[in-house]
């Protein structure tokens, strides 16, 4: 499947991560203990950290395993934040994670949208979907917002780092055609 290199938004432009993104995305969110709070990585504690995992982004567009995009604020081309999907065979699903000074202003939910609806447009995708720890009300709020629904709770599903050592019961969220 070959995806757009960008998409665009009322308010933001998505695209593909390069190099130079390493600075502004550890500035902008990628140390912060509350932002990756419920994600699968710890704060990066130093530049390198970000280096790498810019380098992982890169490398997995031109595998095709994932596709992240990095989420840019149109009015001032700002670096916010950043949405990853992935396929696997008729489904996608897909993760997000923001700075937390672009918290609740709608921005997730708009790259989310744009993305979802790409995928649920190709002929060989029938579902996409996402979890999010139980504790995550926010997090939530983003699936439903985009009109995804819970299936359920996926107990002992992954492991946040930030919150336990043990894997930690998610909700799940899909929508499909």
């Amino acid at each position: 499947m070959k995806l757009p290199q960008t998409l665009e938004t009322k308010r933001l432009s998505l695209r593909q991560p390069v190099a130079e993104d390493a600075a502004l995305i550890f500035k902008q969110y990628a140390q912060d203990p509350e932002v990756a709070k419920y994600t699968v990585w710890q704060p990066h504690q130093s530049i390198e950290e970000t280096h790498k995992w810019v380098s992982r982004c890169i490398s997995v567009w031109v595998d095709a395993s994932a596709f992240p995009y990095v989420l840019i604020r149109k009015e001032d081309a700002q670096l916010i934040g950043m949405v990853e999907i992935r396929f696997n065979n008729f489904k996608a699903d897909l993760g997000y994670v923001l700075a937390k000074s672009e918290w609740g202003k709608g921005y997730v939910p708009e790259a989310v949208q744009v993305l979802t609806g790409w995928a649920l447009e190709q002929d060989e995708i029938y579902r996409v979907w996402a979890v999010c720890d139980l504790e995550n009300p926010a997090s939530a709020r983003v699936m439903e917002k985009v009109g995804m629904q819970r299936e359920g709770i996926l107990k002992r599903w992954i492991i946040h780092p930030n919150m336990s050592k043990e894997p930690r019961d998610c909700y799940c969220y899909a929508v499909s055609k």
